[in-house]
């Protein structure tokens, strides 16, 4: 049985996380923190969650319950994320992480970190949105500088970071297949008397909504005819699933940092 403490427990997401571990074989809850000062701090995660009492309270730093766990799953916040895997690799834990809004610095830090360890690092948990990845690096490489490139991703009204994660990580799969730096050439919004579009541009447009839980459509347009390709989420479930379904696959392969297509099996050789 793989044992697993999720961060950010009393969210949304590490809710859903915790709710689906539930009933997922193979794989149970025995830690659970939050941020100092939450009002959960201290009580039953499951009692909070209408699961019952599943025996874990909820922590409010990740050493008071990390020799508990075999993984540590992590959809929290970019400026602590750097210093939970830290925490992972003093007490050679392994190390799921979700969470988007990464700085320069701190992906650094994780690669360096994930040495150490056993580190999943996706912005995108979900089964569906990793077959687009692949799916995307392919049309790319079919349809090459022919076609002008555009991404548009929507999300809900409370996302914090622009654009999302996952819209990048697209971004920058088509960017490498068509051998142009990102840095230089993706526009993310466009106003006034642009001129027109150079022919490199990658386009990455954001829209935040009420309650989207996340979208992502990407344009081929050529002359005469263009190709979308787009993948909608209805719930958080998909990305829970992904990051259990992670969780359970990591514990067992070498210190290294992987991604969801190393998981999937989805990794050119």
């Amino acid at each position: 049985m793989i044992k697993a403490i999720v961060m950010g427990g009393a969210g949304r997401m590490g809710g859903r996380i915790i709710t689906l571990i539930s009933s997922t074989d193979g794989i149970e809850v025995v830690g659970a923190v939050e941020r100092k000062g939450h009002p959960l701090i201290g009580t039953d995660v499951g009692q909070n969650l209408g699961l019952g009492t599943l025996g874990v309270t909820i922590d409010d730093d990740l050493s008071k319950c990390v020799e508990k766990g075999d993984v540590i799953i992590d959809f929290t916040h970019h400026d602590v994320v750097v210093d939970h895997l830290k925490t992972a690799v003093e007490n050679k834990k392994a190390m799921v992480i979700g969470t988007t809004g990464l700085t320069a610095d701190e992906m650094e830090s994780i690669k360096k970190l994930a040495e150490k360890t056993r580190c999943i690092l996706a912005p995108n948990m979900s089964v569906g949105v990793n077959v687009m990845f692949k799916v995307l690096d392919y049309v790319a490489g079919i349809l090459g500088d022919d076609f002008d490139v555009e991404i548009v991703e929507a999300h809900h009204n409370l996302k914090k970071d622009a654009p999302s994660g996952t819209a990048v990580k697209m971004a920058q799969i088509i960017a490498d297949q068509l051998e142009r730096d990102l840095d230089t050439y993706g526009v993310y919004g466009r106003k006034g008397v642009i001129g027109e579009r150079r022919k490199e541009e990658i386009g990455i447009q954001t829209v935040r909504a009420g309650d989207i839980v996340g979208e992502h459509t990407v344009i081929f347009g050529g002359i005469g005819e263009r190709l979308e390709f787009i993948h909608r989420a209805h719930s958080r479930d998909n990305f829970a699933k992904g990051a259990i379904r992670a969780a359970k696959w990591i514990v067992n392969q070498n210190n290294g940092l992987y991604d969801m297509q190393d998981v999937l099996g989805l990794r050119e050789s």
